[in-house]
């Protein structure tokens, strides 16, 4: 009988498709003679409960099993049935996982030490609830990036946002912005466009990835532009090095299951108070209201979300505190160009609960992984591995 000296488990949606970008965790199971098993999170992908989504996202009551503690529980479940099924009771367990995956991994040792005997947390921010993490940490880090790619770029797009809101004030103001930038639809006001160009804008540092660099290509564009162009020519020329030329731009966000999803979650259980103030980022202010949030969350869902969930069912408000007393074997690995890292654990907390970080490390480049992907169900990327 073979005994497994390590098992894996991922919890992802299209698994085969992503799988051949995953050489670390390919190549160590190959190395360890490791048996690969694949799981999805609940309520995505094929594993859908109540018989159809339409039935299990019916309300809220039905929805509330779509939440990271049932989720955690399903994973420990499953691990102990196959080594049990297996006759590998005796084989250690190593959790993998990135970003929200991360976040899953680190708790998962936390609430199932008996089960993972270790964590690799790949970008994993785990702080970034209620004000353990300030709230323009992500926006800072998107802006930190494009300002090194390019001052100039940087200054264009600051000075973009002000130059947007000037052009919608005058008659025929949102005609001309849809026109400027080749909407497939007549912009509904001036904050479409903006969110349209914030979407880029994280994107791009979040999987500034080689060997296309997005933040660069953007820049590039912005920068290239013809002598003379004004400012909203200039940030055009940056969309469309971007995305590519093409005869108009979808600036409207269609949901998706992995939109829906995390929409879900975050309303429920996943409060992330990412914000903007004044002047601390490229971005025009918006900073967090917690009270608007809820507002929304209530007339969206129907329920009120919990800010103070997370940090009570995972660990109290001071995690780190936490982490030492109660945790071992968790390695948090943070590329610090990424923006998520502005809510990872970044020092080391104890002799076993270690943090490693790539000052010029992307959501991409990771943890030994070539792709992360992030939050909801085709990126929940939480793997098991004995």
């Amino acid at each position: 009988m073979l005994v497994l000296p390590y098992l894996l488990i991922w919890v992802q949606k299209k698994t085969w498709i992503i799988l051949s970008g995953l050489g670390f965790l390919t190549d160590n199971a190959h190395r360890f003679k490791a048996l690969l098993v694949y799981i999805e999170h609940r309520y995505c992908g094929k594993s859908i409960p109540f018989g159809s989504r339409e039935e299990a996202l019916k309300n809220a009551s039905i929805r509330g099993y779509f939440n990271s503690a049932q989720a955690i529980a399903d994973y420990a479940e499953v691990l102990i049935y196959i080594k049990k099924k297996l006759l590998a009771e005796n084989s250690p367990v190593i959790v993998v996982g990135g970003s929200y995956g991360g976040m899953l991994a680190s708790w998962f040792r936390l609430k199932y030490p008996h089960v993972a005997l270790g964590v690799l947390a790949s970008s994993a921010p785990i702080l970034y609830f209620e004000d353990i993490t300030p709230q323009n940490g992500y926006y800072s880090i998107v802006t930190k990036d494009f300002r090194e790619a390019s001052e100039s770029c940087y200054k264009t797009i600051r000075e973009s946002w002000s130059e947007i809101d000037r052009v919608a004030s005058e008659p025929n103001g949102i005609s001309i912005l849809s026109k400027k930038f080749r909407t497939c639809d007549r912009l509904n006001n001036s904050d479409e466009l903006k969110d349209y160009l914030d979407t880029i804008y994280c994107t791009a540092a979040q999987y500034n990835d080689p060997p296309m660099y997005p933040v660069t290509m953007a820049c590039s564009g912005i920068d290239g532009a013809p002598e003379g162009s004004d400012i909203l020519s200039r940030i055009f020329a940056g969309v469309v090095a971007y995305g590519g030329n093409s005869s108009c731009y979808t600036t409207s966000h269609n949901p998706t299951e992995t939109s829906e999803g995390w929409a879900w979650q975050t309303c429920s259980e996943m409060v992330m108070p990412i914000g903007r103030g004044d002047n601390d980022t490229m971005f025009p202010p918006a900073p967090f209201n917690l009270t608007t949030f809820i507002q929304e969350c209530t007339s969206i869902y129907g329920v009120s979300p919990r800010p103070h969930w997370v940090t009570t069912y995972y660990g109290g408000h001071n995690i780190e505190l936490i982490l030492r007393r109660f945790a071992s074997n968790i390695i948090f690995s943070n590329g610090l160009r990424d923006p998520y890292s502005s809510g990872g654990v970044l020092k080391n907390i104890s002799d076993s609960v270690l943090a490693i970080l790539t000052v010029n490390g992307r959501m991409g480049t990771r943890g030994g992984a070539r792709k992360w992907l992030r939050g909801g169900c085709v990126e929940n990327s939480f793997k098991l591995l004995t």
